[in-house]
């Protein structure tokens, strides 16, 4: 018998958009999304990637919590969290039993002018991210072309987001890929470091463990919030600060933090090689590993 490697759910709205029905699993190879939808011709909705390690999904709540707050920036309707929740642990709890996978969850604005949105849960295992997570990654870091105070200047640029419209980050990657990186820190016109693509930026830094604030036009990562939660036990002091390119190259060790990677400690910035914590690396990426809600 041929094993479930991937598992859909579709969630069902009412007509006036405003409240979910519930859920569906339907066969993840079938057809789902009308052309006419928001999401393929405007980028128009959300998504959350959430990790579930042996079968539990991981920071479960915060992700929820990050998916009403993307919604509501872009004046969808909230999201039942309940009937969200249901989606996630169904698709997760279909597919055969791994030590890592992930669930995408995606709310869009539908059919243009139609007013009911579009919505879905999909479960898959996770990419083999042990390269990144043991030998580190090559970062460069790349001008995001905004101040850092944009959230409060500008926020309908939905900074803080975590929308569709991802092709700045995507392009970003393979600009990295052309120097012969990794992956990309972005840094603010102003002068301050923000954080990569699909990632939180961490450093370590005299016992403290630092990242840029989440009022820094970034999007708080729930990744990261574990980790916080977790220093003190290292005896490590997590700190919210504005941060500089120079503090990224001076720091005692530094990661690119995010659902599915785990902590991706950072071994070059812009060619230069920059210390690794291999012993901190392996018990962050065990306590990730090993979160059960």
């Amino acid at each position: 018998m041929a094993g479930v490697s991937a598992a859909l759910a579709v969630l069902w709205f009412s007509p006036d958009g405003e409240r979910t029905l519930g859920h569906e699993l339907v066969d993840p190879a079938a057809p789902l999304l009308s052309a006419l939808d928001l999401s393929a011709t405007r980028g128009d909705g959300i998504f959350e990637s959430i990790s579930v390690g042996d079968g539990h999904p991981q920071a479960l709540e915060a992700h929820l919590a990050r998916f009403a707050r993307s919604a509501a920036m872009l004046d969808l309707p909230a999201p039942d969290a309940g009937a969200w929740r249901a989606a996630i642990v169904a698709v997760a709890g279909a597919i055969d039993p791994v030590p890592e996978s992930f669930v995408k969850i995606v709310l869009t604005r539908g059919i243009e002018g139609g007013g009911v949105p579009s919505g879905w849960a999909y479960a898959t295992a996770s990419p083999d991210a042990s390269a990144a997570r043991t030998r580190g990654i090559h970062v460069v870091m790349l001008d995001r072309g905004v101040r850092h105070d944009v959230a409060q200047t500008s926020p309908w640029l939905l900074a803080g987001a975590k929308t569709l419209s991802y092709a700045v980050n995507r392009a970003a990657v393979r600009e990295a890929a052309r120097r012969g990186a990794d992956d990309v820190v972005f840094v603010s016109s102003d002068g301050y470091l923000l954080e990569g693509p699909t990632a939180n930026v961490v450093l370590l830094r005299d016992g403290r463990l630092l990242t840029p604030p989440l009022d820094a036009g970034i999007l708080p990562g729930t990744t990261q919030a574990d980790l916080f939660d977790w220093a003190p036990t290292r005896r490590l002091e997590p700190v919210y600060e504005l941060l500089r390119p120079q503090d990224l190259l001076d720091a005692d060790a530094a990661w690119l933090v995010s659902s599915v990677r785990h902590a991706a400690p950072i071994r070059a910035v812009d060619h230069a090689e920059v210390p690794v914590d291999r012993e901190l690396s392996d018990a962050m990426n065990a306590f990730l590993r090993g979160r059960t809600g």
